[in-house]
């Protein structure tokens, strides 16, 4: 091989979790000083990454409250970090999200707020509108993340079944002027889908957020459907005067990873292909795609010639059909593409979440080399078996190829590279 597979494939990790990283960028993006108070609030795997290093480089007093996910705090003086539960919300999350919303509410015209939005800031900020209880939002949160729904539509529920997201923290920032920072998890980068809108107008409605439980069958108590079916109570407009000065600047989205990692490739005289920044579907199938164009390259020099890495990013989901095992959406997809290009020796693969954690366990993703295959199947393992029960973490942990990065403190979705010598 030009370069050894699994040294070769980390380190192209490493160059896409640096280049998402968002402590390197606001301090090329800070706002003019407000005459009053500067306030930090924000949701997200990254935010308080994001709190610390606006609080490092700002050069005046500052206060405000962010909520992380458990064990993904980053240490502020004066910015207060508080943890809560992700993917499903929990009652920290919740009493988080009621005191950003009293913090900002008290905010005035010559005050600035700074909302730091990454990934998981939909479940971190877990304040539910009239009259829906929090075991309401957490059984459909539970449902629309076992049904396949993509990040777009679980995020339209959410949005509308919210106090706080669908534009509404922005709503009760006014009249104190906003920024917003985002990382992007999305496919398509869209600020409206980033941890469902809550500084954002929302363009997505109440009839939409109806379709979409009714297609992936999940039933609703009364109170939801009221919420659904109360004009009133729909999401903040994009015309709404309260965005009127508002600024947005996307520091760090998946495509910066992905340029990253093509680059370290170059350096190593391996032809980079970026196949997408925003890549969905069942996990399993997307490995069927990426085997196949693998394939064409491996065999017809197509669309690139050998050495060559494929990269890829985006977010692809996982249905879970029975019990279930351990595992994520990315360690699935390693599993069915390594069935897919059996122990061809020409194919190394790796796939993580740039968080960190690959579904709800303790690893990144996994990763594959020549002999992945007939070293599952010499120990007993049965591949095709782990994956109809999705029980990819229990295969990748018994062939010793799990990714275990620990909490990144940044969230762009899906990285994935395949390398083909």
């Amino acid at each position: 091989m030009t370069a050894p597979s699994r040294p070769f494939l980390l380190q192209l990790m490493q160059a896409a979790l640096v280049a998402a990283d968002p402590a390197v960028q606001i301090p090329r993006n800070l706002p003019g000083k407000p005459k009053g108070r500067t306030i930090v609030v924000g949701a997200g795997k990254a935010s308080a990454n994001m709190a610390q290093a606006f609080e490092k480089c700002w050069n005046a007093p500052v206060e405000g409250l962010v909520v992380t996910r458990y064990d993904h705090a980053a240490p502020c003086k004066n910015i207060e970090i508080v943890e809560a539960a992700h993917p499903v919300p929990d009652a920290a999350g919740q009493k988080a999200a009621t005191r950003i919303l009293e913090i900002v509410q008290n905010a005035g015209p010559d005050d600035l707020v700074v909302c730091m939005i990454s990934g998981g800031g939909s479940a971190l900020l877990a304040l539910p509108a009239p009259g829906i209880s929090l075991e309401d939002k957490q059984t459909i949160n539970k449902a629309l993340l076992r049904s396949g729904a993509t990040i777009a539509e679980m995020n339209c529920v959410r949005k509308h079944l919210s106090s706080i997201k669908g534009g509404r923290l922005a709503a009760a920032c006014a009249p104190a002027k906003m920024i917003t920072y985002l990382v992007s998890d999305v496919p398509g980068d869209a600020p409206t889908i980033i941890a469902s809108g809550p500084t954002v107008g929302d363009p997505t409605s109440q009839a939409q957020a109806r379709a979409i439980l009714a297609r992936y069958k999940i039933p609703c108590s009364e109170a939801v459907n009221n919420i659904l079916n109360d004009r009133a109570y729909e999401t903040v407009k994009p015309d709404d005067t309260c965005f009127d000065g508002h600024q947005v600047v996307m520091l760090a989205r998946p495509q910066d990873s992905l340029e990253a990692a093509a680059k370290i490739a170059r350096d190593h005289g391996i032809t980079p292909v970026i196949l997408g920044d925003a890549i969905e579907g069942e996990s399993r199938d997307v490995a069927i795609m990426h085997a196949g164009i693998a394939r064409q390259v491996a065999r017809h020099g197509q669309p690139a010639a050998k050495p060559c890495v494929l990269l890829s990013g985006g977010e692809t989901t996982v249905t879970v059909t029975g019990k279930g095992g351990r595992g994520g959406r990315n360690s699935e997809f390693l599993l069915s593409l390594m069935i897919q290009l059996r122990d061809d020796p020409g194919f190394a693969a790796l796939a993580i979440d740039t968080d960190g954690i690959d579904g709800s366990e303790d690893n990144a993703g996994a990763i594959i080399e020549p002999g992945s295959w007939r070293r599952s199947i010499k120990t007993g393992l049965d591949p095709h078996d782990f994956l109809t029960r999705h029980d990819s973490y229990s295969l990748f942990e018994k062939t010793g190829d799990l990714v275990v990065t620990g909490p990144t403190l940044t969230n762009v979705n899906d990285f994935r590279a395949i390398l083909i010598e």
